[in-house]
């Protein structure tokens, strides 16, 4: 009876034994983690364009400063400032009393020397019929030549130095020279200025304004083939400030001779119209060119997330588990980019939640907030 209780504790024991064991091993064995709430997107492709932005700047197609030929003290100021102005309109006067004067000087010369011309001409005929009946020394007749020589060439100096005093004189009257608007005068009535030296004021052209910037120049082929399409100007250009669109297309003009070996770069010229007088040299704005890319893949850009310099997505796969995939991103356009490389036409990816994804993670497109309550337990 003894050995029959033995055996049968025995058994108890071992089944506790296994028991224990099975618990821990229950216990030991992770619980599978929740299904990540996401939002899933499919990829599409769409017909695509986007703007490239360069930095330009506002440029007259024609400048001059004015400065003064003459030394002098202003006379005249004969505009207001900022006004528009026509070719040949006077614009200033420079006191002319000195130059006039030199030039009545460089008439009353040239009178003489005309003059004396006329008395060298005069003296050397006589001489030449003398000297038919041999009436008088050759030396003589030679004299008369000279002196006639002599006195043409002074009264031609004296021609020459009227043209330069009368320049002078003409400079004394300062003209647009050509149609556009002048800006603030540097210098008042009375005041002194130095020939070639003092900047009275500026006049640049306004109907129409060039904007140049500069482009890379492996796109010089492409900008080489806006030039050649005249049909580029339509809506190709635009420029912009801050926010605002100005309102007219520009026109692709002119590529400069060169590239930049500091930049690579080379500068690039676009003429827009200033109809409305909106444009005004010096301005700073954003060239927009415009790119049409055909069919591209597109994708939210909050689906997108970076690593090192690389950018990925999480595409949905079988079983509902998403896999990070490498992409090739291109131009943004507003809340979504382009993809050039990476995705498909019908591929799934997450695009909210995309924070607590991890590889290989299951995922679900409900929102466990929003799952009805269960009934409690009685």
């Amino acid at each position: 009876m003894f050995s029959e209780s033995k055996k049968y504790l025995s058994v108890v024991i071992l089944a506790a034994v296994m028991m224990s064991c099975g618990n821990k091993n229950q216990q030991q064995q992770p619980a599978a983690p929740p299904a990540v709430p996401v939002t899933l997107t499919e990829v599409t492709s769409i017909e695509a364009s986007y703007y490239d932005e360069y930095p330009g700047s506002v440029v007259p197609l024609n400048q001059i400063e004015l400065r003064p030929q003459v030394t002098g003290f202003v006379t005249g100021v004969h505009f207001q400032d900022g006004a528009r102005v026509r070719k040949g309109q006077l614009l200033y006067t420079i006191d002319a009393q000195l130059y006039t004067a030199n030039y009545d000087q460089a008439v009353a010369n040239l009178n003489v020397q005309e003059a004396n011309l006329v008395k060298a001409q005069k003296d050397a005929d006589r001489y030449h019929e003398l000297d038919k009946n041999d009436a008088v020394a050759k030396q003589l007749v030679d004299n008369a030549d000279a002196a006639l020589e002599v006195a043409k060439k002074q009264a031609d100096a004296a021609k020459a130095s009227i043209k330069a005093v009368q320049t002078n004189v003409r400079y004394t009257r300062i003209t647009a020279p050509f149609d556009g608007v002048i800006g603030i005068s540097s210098v008042k009535a009375g005041s002194p200025v130095s020939a070639g030296q003092t900047v009275l004021n500026t006049v640049s052209t306004d109907n129409q304004l060039a904007v140049d910037f500069n482009v890379d120049q492996k796109e010089i082929y492409r900008f080489s083939n806006f030039i050649k399409n005249s049909k580029a100007a339509d809506s190709t250009f635009t420029l912009k400030f801050g926010t605002d669109i100005y309102p007219y297309p520009g026109k692709i003009s002119l590529m400069d001779r060169a590239v930049d070996p500091q930049t690579g770069t080379i500068r690039t010229r676009l003429i827009f119209p200033n109809k409305d007088n909106l444009l005004r040299a010096g301005m700073s704005g954003t060239v927009r060119v415009l790119n049409v890319a055909g069919k591209s893949v597109t994708i939210p850009y909050k689906a997108v997330t970076e690593q090192l310099g690389e950018y990925f997505v999480y595409v949905l796969g079988d079983s509902s588990k998403v896999s990070q995939r490498r992409v090739v991103l291109g131009t943004s356009l507003g809340k979504d980019i382009i993809v050039k490389e990476g995705l498909k036409d019908g591929e799934k990816i997450a695009v909210e939640g995309v924070q607590n994804l991890r590889e290989g993670a299951v995922v679900t497109t409900e929102n466990p907030q929003t799952k009805p309550a269960e009934a409690p337990k009685k």
